[in-house]
């Protein structure tokens, strides 16, 4: 559609990056692939790990299995360097599968912004460590934002 937007748009300043960062990971957060695809453009180019997608359809079908996988998911994303229409995230999430194993994604995201505001490519890359229950952060009740992290997981 061509009249969808969603602010901040770019040319970007610390503070609407920061702005669009937190607006994603809180918008993650939630898990449902039916709020979070309005936030890309319709025909959004997306590369997460060794999967390539491309329109809301196949964002939607994506995010749903991912999360059906990863029970317990929880977020964060920082912002990590920004320029006109383009923002760098560092992000780490834990989650825990089927056999209770839980796990923690480190990574970094790649995002390109078109004038409306939507993201009209995403790029992530990731790794998984095997962590203990003793070893989460996020765990349920603990925001998300209130955790610090320590340089040596930056």
């Amino acid at each position: 559609m061509a009249t969808e937007s969603k602010p901040p748009f770019p040319p970007f300043t610390r503070e609407t990056a920061q702005i669009k960062v937190k607006a994603a990971q809180d918008a993650w957060n939630t898990k449902k692939p039916e709020v979070v695809q309005f936030a890309y453009t319709p025909d959004s180019i997306w590369r997460n790990r060794d999967t390539f997608l491309q329109g809301r359809e196949e964002i939607v079908k994506f995010l749903t299995e991912k999360w059906a996988k990863e029970d317990g998911y929880r977020l964060r994303k920082e912002l990590f360097a920004f320029t006109d229409n383009k923002i760098a995230v560092q992000f780490w999430y834990e989650w825990h599968d089927q056999s209770g194993q839980w796990w923690r994604t480190y990574g970094l995201e790649d995002w390109t912004f078109a004038d409306n505001g939507l993201m009209r490519k995403r790029q992530m890359s990731g790794n998984d460590v095997k962590i203990s229950e003793e070893e989460r952060w996020f765990k349920e009740g603990v925001d998300v934002n209130s955790v610090d992290i320590s340089e040596k997981h930056w």
